[in-house]
């Protein structure tokens, strides 16, 4: 057994466990990591890459066949496109590949000494790492715990093959013909929207009364309209309870209290995710918990001095770029500068089809806290930018305070939104107030300016609408 002793020592190589390392060894910390699967962890390599990956080639195959079948406007027009799903995949595996790399060479780079294995407490200075070369012990002063979250696994439906989870879809050999999502959630919505792109018969079965149920009805409804022009069948108010049929179908309980059954070839379970706390010696540290998470203060630090947790296992937003934000503010607190977490401004993404954008409180959020708030939104169909993209759905929405005008959050519904996320976020971070937009000026034709229409609104001298 191999003694190594450090100064940091970081479990887990995803986002925020990355990001933790690479910024402590670039104060000069002597800092190991250790990760059992590829460097990136859930996001890079299962999650929010490939997804997006699957995603822009479902966008582009769409278009094409749209185009095809004459539906196209533009007055485009051109053969029927086949699909070569296995290439698909290849190129999507091609950029995790690339970016594997990409993380491993920051790590050495920043002088991070990278350990391939499972790691497992013995106490919360020493954790033993089994390794294909044997079993390595690392003695720290620190400890960063940022082993993230798994998919959560219904009883009455396990993982087995034609039962899969986001990870299985993402490296499926083919479309299937009939897929049914259970969960209407974002990673549901984002991946069926894929795969109805994609030519999959695709059914949504969600427990709540409307899909997303996280975000409002006026962020929501934009994204059930597409889902019905996709053709996508949105079952809400009802619940999966079995397979059937040998495994062939799905028993559905509808809104009305009957029962169905849907036949399918996969069927995809997205009802949310769970912290990674178990199975890594993590109950011999009895850490304070916050329910199933680890319960940190606003410095990321456990109930056990020197030790640390980041990311997905300390609870929502499970967020890679939250674990980002606060790996890099743990390994400037261990180099011994004065940080603390600020959670006013964190962009929450939905890459839906439109996709959604939300930094802040909403209306009824702000309702919620007591606050008197100015709400406004500018809707897309009064923007050249939307019309020329041929895409006029969606608004950008301001919320602020009724006294000073400061603003208290941002939403947004639309083609391509996601890009404003950081617009909005700065906004929130620099506290800017309904003025500050307004006198900003925004270039046109773009998406940007509904932001600007939005403050101008709730000012009392909109332009455009």
């Amino acid at each position: 057994m191999n003694d190594t002793t450090c100064k940091l020592l970081v479990i887990g190589a995803g986002p925020g466990g990355y990001t933790c390392a690479i910024r402590a060894g670039q104060l000069g910390i002597d800092t190991v990591v250790v990760e059992s699967e590829k460097p990136g962890g859930t996001c890079l390599n299962i999650g929010c890459i490939p997804s997006k990956a699957l995603i822009h080639a479902a966008d582009t195959y769409e278009t094409v066949a749209r185009a095809a079948d004459g539906k196209a406007s533009l007055g485009i027009s051109t053969q029927k496109p086949s699909l070569d799903f296995t290439k698909t995949i290849a190129w999507k595996d091609d950029i995790v590949r690339r970016l594997n790399g990409g993380v491993s060479g920051l790590l050495k780079r920043a002088g991070v000494r990278y350990v391939a294995g499972h790691a497992s407490f013995h106490d919360g200075k020493t954790v033993e790492v089994h390794t294909t070369n044997g079993v390595q012990l690392i003695h720290a002063e620190t400890i960063v715990i940022a082993t993230g979250s798994a998919p959560i696994e219904l009883l009455s439906l396990p993982f087995d093959g034609r039962v899969i989870s986001s990870t299985d879809a993402l490296a499926l050999a083919e479309v299937p013909k009939r897929l049914i999502v259970v969960g209407g959630g974002y990673i549901g919505l984002e991946l069926g929207t894929a795969f109805a792109k994609l030519g999959a018969d695709v059914t949504v079965v969600e427990a709540t009364p409307r899909i997303l149920p996280q975000y409002d009805g006026e962020l929501s409804d934009p994204v059930a309209r597409r889902l019905r022009a996709l053709g996508v069948t949105v079952l809400t108010s009802a619940k999966a309870k079995a397979l059937v049929a040998e495994g062939t179908a799905l028993l559905i309980e509808t809104a009305d209290g009957g029962q169905t059954t849907l036949e399918a070839d996969k069927i995809l379970v997205t009802v949310g995710r769970k912290p990674a706390t178990s199975g890594f010696g993590l109950e011999l540290l009895d850490l304070d918990m916050d329910g199933p998470y680890i319960r940190i203060d606003d410095r990321c630090r456990t109930s056990m001095r020197g030790v640390f947790a980041i990311g997905d296992v300390t609870g929502e937003p499970m967020l890679a770029h939250r674990a980002m934000a606060q790996g890099e503010m743990v390994a400037e607190i261990v180099a011994g500068h004065r940080r603390a977490w600020d959670r006013v401004a964190i962009p929450a993404i939905c890459f839906t089809d439109p996709e959604i954008v939300t930094v802040g409180l909403s209306p009824s959020e702000a309702w919620d806290k007591g606050l008197e708030v100015k709400s406004d939104l500018f809707p897309f169909k009064a923007s050249g930018r939307a019309l020329t993209l041929d895409r006029d759905d969606g608004f950008i929405r301001t919320v602020a305070r009724a006294d000073n005008h400061v603003l208290l959050g941002i939403q947004g519904v639309g083609p391509g939104l996601a890009e404003l996320s950081a617009a909005f976020s700065l906004a929130l971070e620099m506290g800017a107030r309904l003025e500050d937009i307004a006198l900003t000026i925004h270039a046109h034709p773009t998406l940007s300016e509904g932001f600007h229409e939005a403050a101008l609104k709730s000012l009392g001298h909109a332009i455009h609408v």
